[in-house]
């Protein structure tokens, strides 16, 4: 699974990874983040895609990105872009997620 050629891929299958670091438009807390990807969560399956790739999508965003793989495998997803901003299921249904449900921004503000 993967895109033949590009230089990231091990027996054609994309290493998944983190997003390159990036900054929310305005700076946010932690509390207000996950409110973010809960919010997205609950609303993804609505604009179109099976429940159960949003639910594997949402389990490989949550794991240790070696463990990611797996779980995208198990439920036939392929990465176009290794950061998962960008996966498509067995039907070719296309599935993007932002990158604040898959990591922490630059400006994220920490709580006290």
């Amino acid at each position: 699974m993967g895109c033949a050629g590009s230089s990231q891929t091990k027996g054609n299958v994309k290493k998944i990874r983190k997003p390159k670091p990036w900054k929310h438009p305005q700076p946010i807390t932690k509390s207000q983040l996950i409110q973010l990807r809960e919010e997205f969560w609950d609303t993804a399956p609505h604009y179109g895609g099976r429940k159960e790739i949003w639910d594997a999508l949402r389990e490989a965003a949550e794991v240790d990105p070696t463990l990611a793989q797996t779980t995208l495998n198990t439920a036939g997803i392929t990465v176009q872009n290794a950061d998962l901003t960008v996966c498509y299921d067995e039907r070719g249904t296309r599935y993007e997620l932002p990158k604040y449900v898959l990591s922490e921004p630059k400006n994220l503000i920490q709580e006290s």
